[in-house]
């Protein structure tokens, strides 16, 4: 079982525990850095989009992965998604057939993106960048990767999640960063702040907050307006094994739900018929339907037993990652630019 992490590393003030690990903070992020330095990266003859974050937990990437492929496809350039498969088996590299392939082998994440475009499953990313090459796409998207050296990245946006931002600023143990940030602010060439459902945020103000050189986009994940119609004072039962379940759950007070009560599990939880049996209860007793992620959906995979019957009843909730108009139209360019290979980015 995945661990959760600790409150206390978003805590303002560094506490006694996030000081007293400090000195294996200190080591974490040396072997990072250090790591990130020995390997030579492998450069693709396709351009290289990296979606990544600078801590540890989800901060929305996948949605912001979604929202470029299908960008750069209106633009008309088709793009692959790559992804190292977290929480599956497959070693790869593998082309991931949805009608085929589960979530215990390719991972959730590689599920998802590959309703909205082809995916290779490669732990080995400069593998998995060589079987995309084949295809004939015109760009790579990678789902994470930020901090591993191996394939280099044409273009690297990091993700943060406006609410919970970058915690006390501390690394792995002491905090959540997953490496020193002065050394991970080097590595990206552009950020997007998500907001929470129902903030308009204006363009410019987190790079105000956060102080960040690089370019900033203002975002937020909300779910798709047909979603939020059918939403609106419809009773339900919710429940989420994803980073931080408590948005998933605002996100649906949101859009109008009337929640009639919640689940959290941990983070690419895999349902049992015993969580299958206790939810199909609480959607029968409170008389609501039971909604989840799209990434807790693809999960449910069972083909009979209380899962099964868990899967045709639970609703999975569509969302989309939107920017202003003006935000739009910089990445808009700025993807057009990385894809012609213009040398210089500029935004």
């Amino acid at each position: 079982m995945r661990l959760e992490p600790p409150a206390w590393w978003y805590e303002t003030d560094a506490t006694w525990t996030a000081r007293l690990l400090q000195p294996l903070a200190g080591i974490y992020g040396l072997i990072v850095k250090r790591r990130f330095q020995a390997v030579a990266s492998q450069k693709s003859n396709i351009p290289v989009i990296c979606i990544g974050n600078f801590t540890a937990g989800g901060a929305g990437k996948t949605p912001l992965a979604i929202f470029i492929a299908n960008q750069l496809g209106s633009l008309g350039h088709a793009a692959a998604f790559l992804t190292r498969g977290y929480g599956g088996t497959t070693v790869g590299p593998h082309h991931v057939d949805p009608t085929i392939d589960t979530a215990r082998e390719v991972g959730d994440e590689a599920l998802l993106l590959a309703r909205h475009a082809p995916v290779v499953v490669a732990r080995n990313r400069p593998d998995g960048a060589n079987a995309i090459e084949s295809t004939g796409v015109d760009a790579i998207v990678m789902d994470d990767g930020l901090q591993n050296p191996s394939l280099a990245k044409d273009l690297t946006i990091a993700v943060i999640d406006a609410e919970v931002a970058l915690g006390n600023q501390r690394v792995i143990p002491s905090g959540p960063l997953r490496a020193p940030l002065d050394f991970q602010l080097g590595l990206v060439d552009a950020i997007v702040i998500n907001h929470s459902d129902g903030e308009a945020p204006a363009t410019g103000t987190s790079a105000q907050r956060f102080k960040f050189d690089q370019p900033t986009f203002e975002a937020q994940i909300v779910p798709t307006a047909d979603a939020r119609k059918d939403l609106a004072g419809a009773p339900v039962v919710a429940f989420a094994g994803i980073g931080r379940p408590e948005k998933f759950f605002s996100t649906l007070r949101a859009a109008g739900a009337s929640l009639k009560a919640t689940c959290s599990f941990p983070d690419h939880h895999r349902f049992s018929d015993a969580d299958a049996t206790r939810l199909l209860e609480l959607g029968e007793s409170n008389a609501a339907r039971l909604m989840t992620t799209e990434k807790d959906w693809v999960r449910i995979d069972a083909h009979d037993g209380p899962l099964a019957t868990l899967r045709q009843r639970v609703t999975p909730l569509p969302i989309e990652l939107r920017l202003n108009q003006n935000d739009e139209e910089r990445m808009i360019n700025l993807l057009q630019r990385i894809v012609t290979k213009s040398n210089a980015i500029t935004i």
